[in-house]
């Protein structure tokens, strides 16, 4: 705490400490008990901060204009219209391979590895279809089959912290929130469908979580859209 950290970096610094003292203790090197004893700070109740519908279609919008090279622009779109569109981490838009990308006006549903090695089944708009074909139409580097279909600008594979400046610098250049980073689509991919009808356990099976009270989490997004609204909205809500 008198370094500055926060409850959350203490709380995994902690856990980090259990599990190698549980290792240590189960290879017999080392027994002790008072690490595990050590409470653990009690963390701020978090709620998913999603980017808006107008504020993710800037975002394509703006991905396709951004940068001089055509391909560029393909890519980022196709990247940013996936995980919008298909409420993918970003690790799991990473790492789809370019045979396993759909493709077509009629693409089927993306089989995706997850956390914990749990696949699930994600439905694929035709508009996140289009925009992955384009980008591999421009793309001038040579897409094999086994391997990460987003590419680097020389080729290599697209590392997580060249797609999280890309949504940085669309961010700044849109006015966004600090909090718009590729896990906030994400999460506007669950509120939106939440808003829009969805069912819980349905959004819950398209994200990939274990617990339904992770997926829960959204309702409380939902819902203060709501109050926002009502109150913006009801003619008595001023007096």
């Amino acid at each position: 705490r008198q370094d500055g950290l926060t409850g959350t970096s203490i709380a995994r610094t902690l856990s980090a400490l259990r599990t190698m003292h549980r290792f240590l203790e189960t290879e017999g090197l080392i027994d002790n008990g008072a690490i595990m004893r050590v409470r653990s700070p009690k963390l701020p109740h978090a709620v998913p901060k999603p980017v808006s519908v107008t504020g993710a279609a800037d975002m394509i919008e703006e991905a396709g204009k951004k940068d001089k090279r055509p391909w560029v622009q393909a890519r980022d779109v196709a990247l940013i219209t996936l995980l919008y569109g298909c409420g993918l981490r970003l690790s799991e838009a990473l790492s789809l391979t370019e045979e396993a990308a759909p493709r077509g006006n009629n693409p089927g549903p993306l089989n995706i590895m997850g956390k914990g090695n749990k696949e699930r089944q994600v439905p694929v708009l035709p508009i996140v279809a289009e925009a992955l074909d384009r980008y591999r139409n421009l793309c001038p580097h040579i897409l094999t089959p086994d391997q990460p279909l987003f590419r680097g600008i020389r080729g290599g594979t697209l590392h997580p912290r060249q797609a999280q400046q890309i949504i940085a610098e669309l961010r700044y250049a849109l006015g966004l929130p600090d909090s718009t980073t590729p896990h906030a689509l994400r999460h506007s991919f669950a509120t939106h469908l939440l808003a829009d009808g969805g069912d819980l356990r349905t959004i819950q099976d398209l994200l990939g979580h274990a617990q339904l009270s992770t997926t829960q989490r959204y309702t409380e997004v939902a819902n203060s859209d709501l109050m926002r609204h009502y109150n913006a909205a009801h003619p008595r809500s001023k007096n």
